[in-house]
């Protein structure tokens, strides 16, 4: 196979995977490493054939790794607000302190102790497990509708963990490989101060760098995103050249400070970030899984699914509850779920296959001894086969448990079907109430002290703010809601806001109600792109609804039938605006060329009160 062939194969599969786990509704790490296996199974073919060690043996292939698990960091880093520390700052505190000490602790005794590692091998193993990471826990929370305060939880830690877990693994290397135990805590002390000062004075002189640099519009636009990767790699590869494994604790802290800042906007680059974050993502799955002879990974079944259960059913849950025992911002539902979720991703593959080569070279050399040195390259040699059959495993039970288990435990409302109106007038309240009625979570946004009141007095969640401020955006909760309806009398606000809620609700997901100039001449109208869905048959603009809504209108709920469907009921009601439909599928707006309605389905319509008992 050509190496054309093969990269063509590798694309491919990432985006199939993608695109089936969003169909199908299930993680998109699990099809991408079952993708992946399967692809090397089957072809025979691994990357490694492709490339060639370098002159000092590096591999190009971890090295390549490494820079793009920084990018996803730095990605990462800037999703990173600290607003969101003001309710959840104690618990990942603790999670990143307490519960990763105590990980470390459990796992190295179990390594040592049950399956019989040594103990320099073992306390690697166990700093390395101590990552969750990015790649994993974004598509997870993707996949699982958690709350505001726990997807923050789990972001943070997500994030934060992993320059804290390959830097406590770097200590345990120094500290291996050391002659001299007390000249090692020596080197390791220094090591520490070392990389702070690399990792978060120095990514925080170079945030300040990028923000002047930014602000002053010394860099163009269309140049921003390219040039912050840039910035990115230099900053990773520099702190890297310092001190070993200190590149991702400062492209997190790089990206934290970015976020942070309120000088210059980093939006759009966010967004180009998560663009390639998901390419990233799907390439190194595939690639890194396919590199694992199914041989090895039998090899390995048994420790593999030792240490699997150990983690899944004591390492994790007891770090967890003992680090938040006490804790008042956690409840006892959050720290249950906490306890189960902490699935393994590509840091812990990357720095695993790092340090194993390392440390059987090591052994290569009689580092560690006559007697000892053959024992230490034999287990080295088990170690990317062990990690990556624990990341295959916590993939799996984290992925398909805790969708389950957060519904459970009243965290997550699966499906989000709920509706988001921007502004709350006479008709927007109306049918806020019928959609309240139906069981659906709803939220209306207005900046008018009278319509949130009048909402409010309905039962319905309202917020006097701006549809636009960072408040709605960032600090709202939209558990169980996956539409937006922005209704307000401005077409312009409605189409911005419109735009601006695509990354929380995607395209299909975000409606407006139709522009006053829908029908003026393309001089004047605006342009179609900057609009959204417009929603609501009949295409009403927010006039029309509100003269409907002050004829005194109703809404009605008809479910439609083989004998009944919706022409029939189009003619009973000739005026009435259908808004939204019901079924198996959930709550949906729909659009003003509505088609055939199947039969089962609900339709949900505002009708003037002189025919709404028709």
């Amino acid at each position: 196979m050509s190496p054309l062939v093969f990269l063509t194969w590798i694309l491919a599969l990432g985006v199939a995977a993608q695109w089936l786990a969003w169909k199908l509704k299930l993680p998109s790490i699990l099809l991408l490493l079952g993708f992946g296996f399967a692809f090397g199974l089957v072809s025979g073919v691994r990357i490694d054939d492709y490339l060639a060690a370098g002159d000092n043996g590096a591999s190009p292939l971890l090295s390549a790794v490494g820079l793009f698990v920084a990018i996803i960091l730095f990605e990462g880093g800037l999703t990173l607000k600290f607003r969101e520390l003001k309710e959840s700052g104690v618990p990942i505190l603790r999670l990143c302190t307490f519960a990763v000490g105590l990980s470390f602790l459990l796992t190295t005794a179990f390594m040592t102790y049950v399956l019989d590692f040594d103990l320099r091998i073992a306390a690697l193993i166990g700093s390395i497990l101590t990552v969750t990471g990015p790649t994993v826990i974004g598509p997870l929370l993707r996949h699982v509708n958690l709350t505001r305060k726990m997807a923050s939880i789990v972001k943070w830690e997500g994030i934060v963990v992993d320059p804290i877990g390959a830097i406590l693994g770097v200590l345990v290397f120094k500290v291996a490989l050391a002659k001299d135990p007390a000249a090692a805590w020596g080197d390791t002390v220094q090591a520490v101060g070392v990389m702070v000062a690399v990792g978060v004075v120095g990514a925080v002189v170079l945030a300040k760098i990028v923000e002047i640099l930014l602000r002053r519009h010394l860099v163009p636009d269309y140049l921003q995103p390219v040039f912050l990767l840039g910035v990115v790699a230099v900053a990773f590869t520099g702190s890297n050249m310092v001190e070993k494994e200190a590149g991702l604790l400062t492209v997190t802290v790089l990206g934290i400070a970015l976020a942070n800042q309120r000088s210059v906007s980093v939006r759009h680059i966010l967004e180009f970030k998560e663009n390639l974050r998901i390419l990233i993502i799907s390439l190194l799955f595939i690639v890194l899984s396919g590199r694992i002879a199914p041989v090895d990974l039998m090899a390995s079944l048994e420790k593999g699914a030792w240490l699997l259960m150990f983690l899944v059913l004591v390492g994790r849950p007891v770090s967890v509850l003992v680090s938040l025992a006490g804790s008042g911002r956690t409840t006892v539902k959050e720290r249950t779920l906490l306890a189960f979720l902490a699935p393994r991703g590509i840091v812990a593959a990357a720095v695993t296959s790092i340090f194993a080569l390392e440390f059987e070279e090591a052994a290569r050399h009689g580092e560690f001894g006559p007697e000892m040195s053959a024992l230490i390259a034999e287990q080295s040699r088990e170690l990317v086969a062990l990690v990556f059959f624990v990341i295959m495993g916590t993939v799996a039970v984290y992925g398909l448990g805790a969708g389950p288990l957060s519904r459970r435990l009243g965290l997550s409302q699966g499906a989000a079907t709920g509706i988001l109106f921007a502004g709350a007038d006479s008709w927007a309240r109306l049918a806020a109430k019928a959609l309240l009625d139906e069981g659906q979570r709803v939220m209306m946004v207005d900046t008018n002290f009278a319509n949130v009141s009048a909402a409010r007095m309905l039962g319905i969640e309202a917020h006097r703010a701006n549809i636009l401020s960072e408040f709605a955006e960032e600090v709202l909760d939209f558990n169980g809601i996956g539409h937006l309806i922005a209704g307000t009398p401005n077409d312009e606000v409605n189409s911005i806001a419109a735009f601006r809620f695509r990354h929380q609700f995607g395209t299909a997901g975000c409606w407006q109600v139709a522009p006053a100039d829908r029908h003026s001449h393309h001089r004047s109208a605006a342009a179609g792109e900057v609009r959204s869905r417009i929603c609501f048959t009949g295409s009403p603009g927010h006039a029309d609804l509100s003269e409907l809504a002050a004829r005194s209108a109703k809404m009605k709920r008809v479910l439609m039938t083989e004998k009944f469907g919706l022409q029939d009921f189009e003619e009973a009601n000739p005026e009435a605006v259908i808004m939204f439909l019901s079924d198996a599928k959930g709550l949906r707006p729909v659009p003003p060329d509505l088609g055939k309605v199947p039969s089962g389905t609900a339709v949900i319509a505002m009708v003037p009160e002189e025919t709404a008992t028709a």
